[in-house]
């Protein structure tokens, strides 16, 4: 009996402890599925004040290193956010923002602004965010940045995933290195994701190239690219390996289901917001 009464509190306390490991994962679709889904036709022209077709999602690119996700729901997320949208009355749900640079965030986010995230915390120990609003999860994988005087920033900045409509769609951010393995492994499958293709302001052509090679998202969105010299050079570096998309808007909208069945750069063109006026 006393055998029998050990092998019973042990299986308790295996069982206790495995439901605490359970509760307190995190739990994401884009580590759990390895593979995108491929597709057909995938871009569809909209104005992004249009509602969002269900299951889709807008991706608008404002400028720089700036874009615009908007759901079905109406929640609207703007990426390496400066505190200007465009001549907009617009505030975005959620805001990421990188402190690399100051054209890729800002001190004075406007406080009605309800989820406010910065890609960096007190020095050299990064932040983790895990912000889940039912239909979108947001969460990010921290990376080092080149901190002045040649330094370096360890975690200082945040490559941000935004998770929706069963798609996972990644941010690099201001990229300063390669990721670790450690750090592929915590991003995951991307289904789209933005590149900064300026050649040496975050990473070396060769070195991003290898990136997006690794990665074989299903949609590569060039940004940072200041000139269509960097554009094109990066254009050039993988047309080999990707379709090769230049659309003449600023927004594109995709679901799961319509992903391309090749690997494609889609190139778009930034437009800052603007309200319609009667």
């Amino acid at each position: 009996m006393r055998f029998k009464s050990l092998w019973m509190a042990l299986a308790i306390a295996i069982m206790g402890n495995a439901a605490v490991a359970q509760e307190s994962r995190r739990p994401s679709h884009c580590l759990a599925i390895a593979d995108a889904t491929p597709g057909a036709a995938y871009i569809q022209k909209a104005s992004w004040t249009n509602p969002v077709p269900e299951f889709s999602v807008r991706i608008n690119y404002l400028a720089h290193a700036t874009f615009l996700l908007q759901t079905p729901g109406g929640l609207n997320v703007a990426t390496d956010f400066t505190g200007f949208l465009g001549n907009t009355a617009l505030i975005p749900d959620v805001v990421t923002m990188n402190h690399a640079h100051e054209t890729h965030w800002t001190a004075n986010p406007d406080p009605a602004i309800p989820h406010v995230l910065p890609g960096w915390g007190p020095f050299g120990e990064g932040i983790d965010h895990h912000l889940d609003l039912g239909e979108m999860l947001v969460r990010n994988v921290s990376t080092d940045i080149r901190s002045q005087f040649s330094g370096v920033e360890e975690n200082g900045n945040s490559i941000f995933i935004f998770e929706v409509e069963g798609l996972c769609i990644g941010h690099l951010g201001h990229l300063h290195h390669e990721p670790n393995e450690q750090q592929y492994a915590a991003i995951g499958r991307l289904d789209v994701v933005m590149v900064p293709v300026d050649g040496g302001y975050t990473l070396p052509r060769e070195m991003m190239v290898r990136i997006v090679d690794r990665l074989r998202s299903s949609v590569v969105i060039p940004m940072h690219w200041f000139s269509g010299f960097a554009l094109e050079a990066f254009i050039e570096e993988v047309q080999d390996s990707f379709v090769i998309d230049r659309r003449d808007a600023s927004y594109l909208e995709l679901s799961l289901r319509d992903l391309p069945s090749r690997p494609t750069v889609v190139v778009l063109r930034p437009e800052w917001l603007r309200d319609a006026t009667d």
